[in-house]
This record gives structure tokens, sequence and C-alpha cells, in this order.
């Protein structure tokens, strides 16, 4: 009895000393592709304001009652067409009265002519003193620039009679209306009797900050701003409803200075718009276009951001990850295109980085970059 309970003893304390060794961590399979080295093209898209080329108040020269409007709210004008009249009666009277004024300073210097001829004989002849003829040539020197000045008042007046019609200084289109027949109108009016717009082309401005402009300045070849400017392919305009504008436009000006305020810089650029789709006042986005010869495409996914740094998990020996630092020159959708950091042939793990270490051993399932996009999106 007392060899059975010795014999247990040493068995339980034999069990009891056992150590039981934990199975190693699975090892994580994860998709990884080769990244391959292609030509993409990116669109960078800025705010824009739209102005007509030319945008014109236009005010009365003279003040009256308005007779007459020609033309209606948003109607496109032709350069000269009449726009509004206005009561024109009391400025061809003022006309008449120039033109009396005129005739009455001719009749003088005609006469003060007559009195040179008759004083001039006599004098020669000593008949009358020559203080006379010269009193009567200043008359008629008087008389003469008082003819002149009423051909002035004339012109005045006859001027002041063409403003009463008021014509489209440009072609374009109409703005509101506010004054109706009737109105008094005034130069000094603090509202215009409309606005005209010629928007046969448009400018559209947007702004660059430093750093947009400074790549910008290095990105296209050319000694001057706008040998640049004319270096960039076709603009594209973004309307408010996400639609593209469907011709292309041309940057053809960059602002001398940086705004202080806001730290940017405006540029313009001009787009055809024969067909009156675009018109002053709408609102947009500048979109530019930039093609990366030899740029790396990698899903946004496939990276990690660490201390204002971005990193990929490139598979090394024995499958084994190391965390590799990328630089990223732009976006196209939800991937990057890299400049530096990987090369050709590289396999960078696409998905499941969150839990991965720097050396830990993956399981890598190869993936082509086609699929590795379609994973991301």
């Amino acid at each position: 009895m007392k060899t059975s309970i010795l014999v247990l003893a040493i068995f339980l304390y034999g069990c009891s000393g056992q150590t039981s060794t934990p199975p190693p961590p699975a090892i994580q399979a994860l998709p990884v592709t080769e990244v391959r080295k292609s030509s993409e093209t990116t669109f960078t898209e800025y705010p824009a304001s739209i102005e007509g080329t030319v945008d014109l108040e236009i005010r009365p020269q003279v003040s009256g009652a308005l007779d007459e409007i020609f033309v209606s709210e948003g109607a496109l004008v032709r350069k000269g067409q009449p726009l509004f009249k206005i009561n024109e009666l009391p400025f061809r009277q003022a006309v008449n009265n120039a033109k009396a004024a005129l005739l009455s300073a001719r009749a003088s210097l005609l006469n003060a002519q007559l009195e040179v001829e008759k004083l001039t004989p006599l004098v020669a002849n000593k008949v009358v003193s020559d203080f006379q003829l010269k009193s009567a040539k200043a008359s008629y020197e008087s008389a003469l620039a008082n003819v002149e000045q009423a051909k002035a008042g004339v012109g005045i007046a006859e001027i002041n009679l063409g403003y009463t019609l008021i014509k489209a200084p440009v072609s374009g289109y109409v703005g509101r209306l506010p004054k109706k027949q009737g109105s008094l109108v005034n130069p000094s009016d603090l509202n215009p009797l409309t606005l005209l717009s010629d928007a046969h082309e448009v400018h559209v401005y947007f702004s660059l900050g430093e750093d947009d402009f400074i790549a910008f300045n290095s990105r296209y070849e050319g000694k001057t701003i706008a040998e640049k400017a004319s270096k960039i392919p076709g603009i594209s305009l973004v309307l408010a409803d996400q639609t593209t504008y469907a011709q292309q436009g041309k940057i053809d000006m960059v602002d001398g200075q940086f705004d202080k305020q806001t730290g940017s810089i405006s540029l313009r650029a001009t787009f055809p718009n024969a067909q009156g789709i675009l018109r002053s006042g709408n609102t947009g986005k500048i979109r530019i276009a930039e093609t990366h010869n030899d740029a790396f495409l990698i899903p946004q996914s496939a990276t990690v951001e660490m201390q204002d740094k971005v990193f990929v998990f490139a598979v090394a020996d024995s499958n084994k990850v190391k965390k590799m630092p990328i630089t990223i020159i732009a976006r196209s959708g939800s991937n990057y295109l890299v400049k530096e950091g990987i090369k050709v042939g590289d396999q960078i793990v696409l998905s499941g980085i969150d839990r991965l270490q720097e050396g830990q051993e993956i399981k890598p399932e190869k993936t082509t970059q086609k699929v590795a996009q379609l994973i991301n999106k």
C-alpha cells in the first residue's frame, strides 16, 4: 500500500513539473504586388471665378427723363445698338440757342471787320488817329474769339444732345434694368442703368499658393512666366454642376505679385464662349492636367503615415517585411504617384499593413497591379 502511494505521488509530481510550450504564431498571408513604372496623368483643381472679357457699367452722361428702353434684360446686343433714350427736347433747344448765339457772334465779327476796313484808309490819310484803328482791331479780335466760343457752345450742345441716345459700346449681354421708362436719370446716380458684359470670350481667374507657384515655375520650360504659361497644355473648366466645359482654355496672365493677405498669386485663363454658355459671375474650378513619366503608381491603402512621412512595407529576404519611406509627387484618384523610395521589381504589401511590424515574416500572395488598383477602390 505504501508503495502504491509513493508511485502515485511520484507520478503526480512529474505531471505537475511539465511546462506547455505555446505554438509559434501563424504566418499571415497578405497580398503583395510588384511595382512597375508607368506614365500617368494627374489633375489639379483650383476654385475659379468667371468674368466677361469686358464688364461695363452703362451710365447716363446727361440728366433727364428716360423716354425709351430699347432692350430687355439678358438680351444679346451688338456694338452701336441703341439701349436707352433720354428726353431730348431740352437738349435740342440748347442746340438751337447755341446756334443762335453763334449767328450773333458772327454778326458782331462782321461789324468789327467793317469798322477796321473803314478806318484803315482814313488812318493812312491821317484823317483819324491811329488809336481809333487799334481800338477797332481789338474789337475785331474780341468778336473773333466770341465766334470761336459760340462754335464750342454749339459743339457742346450737340454732344449733350447725342448723349440722350445711349448705345452699346461693345457687344455683349445686358444685365438687369433697375430704371423704368419715365424715371429721372442722372450721371451721379448710385446705380447704373444696366451692366453690359462682353462674353464672346471669358476670363477665368484662379490663385496658386506659394508652394504650387514654385512647382509651377519648375515644371514648365521657359525664361519668363509668360513663356512657362504658354507651355501648359489645354486648361479645363469644371462648372458648378461638376460637368466639364466643352472647350479648353489657355493661361494668358500671371499677376505681378502675391497677395499679402492670402499668400497667393492670381492667374487668368481665357476660354472661347461663342455660344454664350458662360456668363460673367459664374463660378467653377480650373483643372490642370500634368503627365508624369516613369512614376510608380501604388494604392494609397498600401501606405502608412508616421511623423509626416509616408511608408510602404516591402518584402525582403526570407519573406520578412521592411518599412521603406517613399516620396509622393501627386495623387491619381485613390492612388499615389511615387518618385523615390522604391524601385522596379520591389514587392509591396497591399493590405493588412496596420498589423505589420518591421522584420515580421509574411506569406506573400502575388497580385497584379491591375487587381491591386481594384482592391483599393
